[in-house]
């Protein structure tokens, strides 16, 4: 079996990010003279308007810039990983599909992180990978669920659009452990370090009265996030070798996934795991040829 075409698939995303870049703009250059009259709907697709005034402030563009990068890294990585996978023959199809287990991802992890939702707020998760999602509000909620389809539609025909490139062979669930391994360590790296500042600045984990629950969460990335992607990594290795990675990917998914911050790479580890205990089918032929 092949390895996921991961450069094909970051292109597709990026260029995507870029088209939402592009409408970001053309949006902020309409409604820069009355940015409090921005209609509703747009604050829930997960576009941050490029006004006139935000280009004057470097730090607001590298944010903005950085923000649909990541996004489309990501959400171009994933379809790569999982594209022989989905279901459908077309990549449009496929990049629909996806979108909407990645919102269907943001949502649970929304609920989790937010106890008492939706009274008690507006919860914004999974805009690192989707865009915007309120449970707050049903407008908002369908509007990031209707732009993220449609990002993830547009990364399918722009995945049509690039030219594939050769790939070594590995266990199919090969990439998505890979994908797993990679969130997995850069959002235990980034939360482990705040945790860190935080002892450091506070001298005790940052556990307060008003969001004791979701600093209780950031801990358990510190702790029990670790060992999560580490295991995530140890699965990867089996199936690099062509074994299977099943129990490794399985315990070190739900341990990312009960952190709920990290329920993307966790729900990616066991569905890694899980597909590797299959035996790739140019394997059963060759055993089936010798025999």
């Amino acid at each position: 079996m092949k390895m996921a075409d991961f450069g094909r698939g970051i292109k597709a995303g990026v260029a995507t990010a870029g088209v939402y870049l592009v409408i970001s703009a053309i949006l902020g250059a309409i409604y820069q003279n009355n940015p409090l009259y921005v209609p509703h709907f747009i604050y829930g697709t997960g576009l941050t308007l490029l006004t006139w005034m935000a280009l004057t402030n470097p730090l607001s563009v590298f944010f903005v810039l950085f923000q649909y990068a990541v996004r489309g890294i990501i959400f171009g990585a994933v379809f790569a990983a999982l594209y022989s996978f989905l279901p459908g023959t077309k990549s449009v199809g496929k990049g629909v599909v996806l979108s909407l287990f990645l919102c269907i991802v943001a949502l649970v992890e929304s609920v989790y992180t937010t106890p008492g939702w939706p009274t008690d707020g507006i919860s914004f998760t999974g805009i690192y990978y989707i865009g915007m999602i309120s449970l707050s509000s049903i407008s908002l909620a369908l509007a990031g669920i209707i732009s993220a389809l449609i990002f993830g539609a547009l990364t399918g025909f722009l995945w049509d659009r690039f030219r594939a490139t050769r790939l070594a062979g590995a266990r199919r669930a090969s990439p998505i452990l890979l994908v797993s391994f990679i969130l997995g360590v850069v959002t235990w790296g980034v939360l482990a370090l705040l945790f860190l500042i935080g002892v450091v600045i506070r001298g005790a984990p940052a556990i307060g009265p008003g969001f004791w629950w979701f600093d209780l969460l950031m801990t358990s990335v510190v702790f029990l996030g670790l060992p999560g992607w580490i295991l995530a990594l140890v699965a990867w290795r089996q199936t690099r070798r062509g074994e299977s990675g099943f129990k490794w990917g399985v315990a070190g998914g739900v341990m990312m996934a009960l952190t709920g911050i990290m329920l993307l790479p966790g729900a990616l580890a066991i569905t890694g795991g899980v597909l590797s205990r299959r035996q790739p089918g140019s394997e059963s032929v060759a055993a089936a040829t010798e025999q």
